[in-house]
């Protein structure tokens, strides 16, 4: 026998031999898990793959459908890819109806329509804000408009009205986390409020500022000064289309950061107001208030009909908002992503749609459809129920994909693994990829849900270390 084979079998033999006592190990470390009081009253499992056969290496509870807390977004992530593409990019254009005078006079409206585009304005890609704010403004001047006598329109009907899906804790929705979608979304449909905390607990907090400036928002200010080293435990409570916004919680002495970031109840107003604010400081008169479709509607008036266009805005590729997505596990962008797949499957624009669409796409691909019980795009909601043997066994099929290589990349590092995480009350799961030091590669999903007290990820991790 040549000694290369030798070699090679001896080699097989080692990595046959060491991947057993990883797993063997991870019997054992997972019993410990279940024995600790943290998981005395939880439901915990996990299910680990040969991530290249698919062959179940170890798995418990794994046919038991949990909330998956963000973890959900590599599956949302993975059917986006499926079913747009990861050169897919999103439009919003700026038109105008009526017609323009001969001294510059816009008899008409300036109409800004959405396509749910959920990075336009954001700080993390090119088109920020002010980048996009300046390239409308020159499309407008542009166009020779010196006046309009007409408003700034937001158009946002591609989504319709309800922004938040059905099973969000009320807790969350008027937080940055829980911004919901708009078919006119802005700056990621969030804004800062600066806050300062009183120089004791029986002093008030002070809010400075909201950046950008919201004059329409009124803010109740209920905060308390907490104690120091407390931080923020503070709370937005904001309604989609309301304008009016309560502070609640406390704002802890000596806290490192300058304010909370809170969801825009209307960004396709925000949207609207800020390029009328932006123009009128230009010196381009405009002669009504800004508005949106919406509004119009609602106060029984009809909506104008763009006539000309005059600047399209795209979006980075689905692979780069993929990016920030699961890095940074932006909500947002998993909400408009189910919404999209609905629209581009020939189905209304709404969660329910996207889900029913989500779900028939992976049942198509032998997923059973009864371990799939999604409610949104990003885990929010903690009425997700989904199974940790059909998430693994999703993360498996997508390594064939030629979008893999951008998923793959977009996965954040925790524990020295690629592996996306998912937090919210009481639940704490990990999903995605690792290679160990012999080169065998598992797909991993843990999940724990009802959990006591805090740390929880530290002794989640000390299970998947056997996997190293």
């Amino acid at each position: 026998m040549k000694k290369s084979l030798i070699i090679l079998l001896y080699a097989l033999f080692y990595v046959n031999c060491f991947a057993q006592n990883s797993i063997q190990n991870l019997d054992k470390a997972f019993n410990t898990l279940l024995g600790d009081e943290q998981a005395k009253h939880a439901i915990t499992s996990i299910c680990v793959l040969d991530a290249r056969t698919g062959k179940v290496l170890f798995a418990r509870n794994e046919q038991i459908g949990l909330a998956t807390a963000s973890t959900l977004k590599t599956i949302t992530a993975a059917t986006a890819f499926s079913i747009l593409g990861k050169d897919f990019q999103f439009q919003t254009t700026l038109a105008y109806s009526g017609e323009i005078t001969a001294d510059g006079t816009l008899k008409g409206h300036i109409i800004i329509t959405g396509s749910g585009d959920p990075t336009l304005g954001s700080p993390r890609f090119q088109n920020t804000e002010p980048a996009v704010l300046k390239q409308w403004v020159a499309a407008i001047k542009s166009a020779g408009i010196k006046k309009i006598e007409g408003s700034i329109i937001g158009d946002d009907q591609i989504f319709g009205t309800q922004t938040t899906p059905e099973g969000w804790v009320w807790q969350d929705i008027g937080n940055y986390y829980g911004a919901g979608t708009s078919g006119l979304a802005w700056r990621e449909n969030q804004f800062d409020i600066q806050l300062h905390p009183g120089s004791s607990t029986a002093t008030a907090v002070q809010i400075i500022k909201t950046v950008p400036l919201t004059p329409y928002i009124q803010i109740e200010n209920e905060l308390k000064t907490g104690s120091p080293g407390s931080g923020d435990k503070s709370y937005a409570f904001l309604p989609p289309y309301s304008n009016v916004a309560y502070l609640r919680g406390t704002w802890g002495m000596g806290i490192g950061k300058s304010g909370i970031s809170v969801a825009l109840p209307d960004p396709a107003f925000d949207c609207a107001y800020h390029l009328q604010d932006t123009l009128k400081r230009l010196g381009i008169q405009i002669t009504q208030e800004a508005t949106t479709t919406r509004l119009l509607k609602q106060n029984k008036q009809s909506v104008p009909t763009a006539k000309q266009k005059i600047s399209t805005a795209t979006s980075p590729t689905l692979s780069e908002m993929t990016y920030w997505f699961l890095k940074k596990s932006i909500n947002l962008y998993g909400e408009t992503f189910l919404k999209t797949m609905a629209l581009k499957s020939g189905k209304p624009a709404t969660t329910s749609k996207g889900a029913e669409t989500e779900i028939n796409f992976w049942a198509a691909k032998g997923i059973d459809q009864s371990a799939l019980n999604i409610i949104d795009g990003s885990g929010l909601s903690p009425g997700n129920r989904i199974t940790t043997a059909a998430m693994a066994n999703i993360l498996f099929q997508v390594q064939n994909e030629d979008w893999f290589t951008d998923f793959y990349k977009a996965l954040p590092e925790y524990n020295g693994m690629k592996i996306k995480s998912g937090t919210i009350n009481d639940v704490s799961a990990f999903a995605g990829y690792h290679t160990d030091t012999a080169g065998n590669r598992y797909v991993i999903v843990i999940n724990i849900n009802n959990y006591s007290g805090s740390g929880i990820n530290k002794k989640l991790f000390k299970v998947l270390d056997e996997l190293k």
